[in-house]
């Protein structure tokens, strides 16, 4: 019985430090760093602009796709990732505040932004009473959808709130009685053959096929709703990051994102890139 016991305290013993093995970072494999991102162009920004100078550097890169807004960060806090990129600092900030992460920016990246598409009208002034448009339902981009409609004439928030924070409830007016239905962000693209309108984030209408060019309107971006690279807070100083950094500012990078045979360069870029683009044009 005792024997047994001890064998079996072994096990237990076994099994932790295999489960604890499992649930450390790719960084435990010398040079391997594993982004997580979602659905749409920025894994592919990762393979054609920053994997080929991280491996020149002695990295493996390794790039995991997750279906929505919400894995990539638990992930990236229980080290089952090394960085992720997917989202924008408002988001990224909400996120980490609501559940507790330790998660910190580290670049921001050219971003395709909101996009107002539809498959029955062909301007916002077609219009009807009643029009069904759909958009995401998490609180950030809930928010920021509110602001692009708003921006377009299309309702107006009521006083003193806070439109980085604002839902449904903050509409003070809606003058064509639109509908609003808040779904899943991946969702949206799906809608177009129902809802008048949907506002879809540029990866997830990029995913599905629709192109930037084809949107009613387009989402002018300030650098708190451009793209970033995101790490652990305690990882920020690690070598592997501050290489994905210089990678990232790199003329290596800037060439693919320039390139027209990418769907990069119809992307809005951050204002360190334009910045650098802008001085290169007056050499």
């Amino acid at each position: 019985m005792r024997f047994n016991h001890v064998l079996t305290t072994a096990g237990r013993v076994l099994a932790a430090f295999v489960l604890g093995i499992s649930a450390v970072s790719a960084q435990i494999t010398p040079n391997t760093i594993v982004f997580g991102i979602a659905p749409g162009p920025y894994g592919d920004l990762i393979k054609t602009a920053i994997q080929p100078s991280l491996e020149k550097k002695g990295y493996k890169i390794v790039i995991k796709e997750f279906s929505d807004y919400v894995q990539p960060n638990l992930a990236l806090s229980n080290n089952s990732i090394d960085a992720n990129l997917f989202q924008h600092r408002l988001y990224l900030e909400k996120f980490s505040a609501d559940k507790g992460l330790k998660l910190s920016p580290v670049i921001n990246v050219p971003t395709a932004g909101l996009g107002i598409y539809s498959h029955k009208i062909k301007s916002l002034d077609q219009l009807k009473k009643g029009d069904i448009v759909t958009l995401a339902n998490d609180p950030t981009n809930l928010a920021r959808a509110l602001r692009f409609l708003s921006k377009e004439g299309l309702l107006t928030f009521k006083k003193d709130i806070d439109p980085i924070q604002a839902s449904e409830k903050d509409i003070e007016n809606n003058p064509l009685g639109l509908i609003f239905k808040p779904l899943e962000a991946a969702q949206l693209p799906r809608t177009l053959d129902s809802a008048t309108l949907s506002v879809v984030n540029g990866n997830f209408a990029i995913a599905a096929g629709l192109k930037l060019s084809e949107a009613l309107k387009l989402e002018t971006l300030d650098e708190s709703i451009k793209n970033l690279v995101a790490v652990k807070t305690a990882d920020l100083s690690k070598p592997f990051v501050q290489d994905i950094k210089q990678v990232i500012e790199s003329p290596e990078f800037l060439a693919v994102v320039e390139d027209p045979k990418y769907p990069f360069k119809e992307f809005q870029k951050p204002d360190w890139l334009a910045a650098k683009v802008a001085k290169t044009a007056k050499k």
